[in-house]
């Protein structure tokens, strides 16, 4: 994977509204024959990319808004390292055309890669790949890969992974392989990796981690003793049971705290290809929480993000992973981690009686999802209710007998 280039004029904000608005793009080079540029505008300025065609001339394409006055997103907004991402993007699906030789296996992940940067996406699930994979299959032109190598290597994991960590090694592995199809109209067939890298059944297995009332209060007091925006962060995670992306994704305007019964608008996940971006969820915060929100929020624009990590940026995997492990061994968990806010806040909404369909709805996910992982918790819940309705025509009985019969 190539290294990102430095232009220290295009990096912030700061330096690129300094610079003299035009219309030619000023350009940075971000690797053979490829190149990213941006142009100031008297508004928002914007990210275009290009390549060379190897005759004299480039084939350009604008990929999206600066970051120049609204937060970057990943998506339509891009900060100078993302517009590099989706320049690399750009430039590999023209490369492919361009020099007319089909992508390799290796190039597949590289391209991954990248649109996984520009969505938002893992980045180490191209890692656990390139991992385990032999040179000889990452020099392999992905057209020509069949279903026996594939299976063969595969199988070859059994001695060094489990299958469920397998099945998560060549899910990755096919996403790579589908999206260098999808840019190359050559790669007609995908039955080599449809049968070969088939998941193992019956490898499901949920490993959530479910902490009772007590605990999860105690690891919150712990956050709030490493600073008030980690503390909050936790908080508002425990209470909501979102994922830390969408947290970092809520807006100042989100907060609806004008109200008897403050709510949070939590926006949709960004899980999978699709990307989907359904509405927001208005999911209910207590009176104290929207107060402690309010306060962090300060005088900042209703689209500016609500949560922000101490140095005024929107939390990120790598900004909250080594605090919330330090805040959990603070407070006797050692090894749990940040989804177990999410696992729990489902468990306790299940055990509390809310329905199912609430309960996928609140948290953006589904009820087979929810059937699959908590099933459980949720057998122990509906035995609860139903035996509430219970026909016992013993109960009571015994009592009006008198001793003699009882014994009978």
């Amino acid at each position: 994977m190539a290294r990102h280039a430095r232009a220290h004029r295009l990096e912030t904000r700061t330096a690129r509204l300094k610079l003299p608005i035009a219309k030619k793009p000023f350009w940075v080079a971000i690797g053979m024959g490829a190149g990213l540029g941006y142009r100031r505008n008297q508004t928002t300025g914007a990210w275009v990319a290009r390549i060379s065609d190897g005759k004299g001339g480039y084939h350009t394409k604008g990929i999206g808004a600066a970051d120049d006055f609204a937060e970057a997103d990943g998506r339509s907004v891009l900060d100078f390292w993302m517009a590099q991402d989706a320049a690399r993007a750009f430039a590999g699906r023209k490369e492919q055309r361009a020099d007319g030789k089909p992508a390799t296996v290796g190039q597949a992940l590289d391209r991954y890669e990248a649109d996984l940067k520009v969505r938002g996406g893992d980045v180490g699930n191209v890692s656990r790949i390139r991992e385990h994979l032999s040179d000889t299959l990452t020099a392999k032109t992905v057209a020509m890969l069949s279903v026996h190598e594939l299976r063969t290597w595969r199988n070859g994991l059994v001695e060094k992974l489990s299958a469920a960590s397998i099945n998560r090694t060549t899910c990755g592995l096919k996403a790579a392989l589908n999206l260098a199809a999808d840019q190359d109209e050559r790669i007609t067939k995908r039955h080599a990796w449809q049968k070969g890298l088939a998941a193992i059944p019956g490898t499901f297995k949920s490993a959530s981690v479910i902490l009772p009332e007590p605990d999860v209060r105690k690891l919150i007091a712990c956050a709030y003793h490493f600073g008030d925006a980690f503390g909050l962060l936790v908080e508002t995670a425990a209470v909501t049971g979102s994922r830390p992306s969408q947290l970092a994704r809520v807006e100042v305007a989100g907060l609806l705290d004008g109200r008897r019964d403050p709510r949070l608008l939590i926006p949709s996940s960004h899980k999978g290809r699709a990307r989907k971006e359904g509405p927001p969820v208005q999911v209910p915060i207590p009176i104290g929480l929207a107060a402690r929100l309010r306060r962090a929020a300060g005088d900042r624009p209703g689209d500016a993000p609500l949560l922000l990590n101490k140095d005024g940026r929107a939390w990120v995997k790598c900004d909250y992973q080594y605090s919330f492990d330090r805040a959990a061994k603070s407070a006797g968990l050692d090894g749990v981690g940040i989804y177990a806010l999410r696992h729990s806040a489902i468990v306790r909404d299940l055990l509390a009686g809310v329905p199912i369909r609430v309960v996928a709805a609140q948290h953006d996910t589904s009820v087979g999802m929810i059937e699959a992982t908590y099933s459980k918790y949720i057998t122990d819940h509906s035995d609860e209710i139903t035996r509430r309705a219970m026909l016992d025509i013993d109960k009571g009985k015994i009592a009006q007998l008198p001793v003699g019969e009882q014994r009978r």
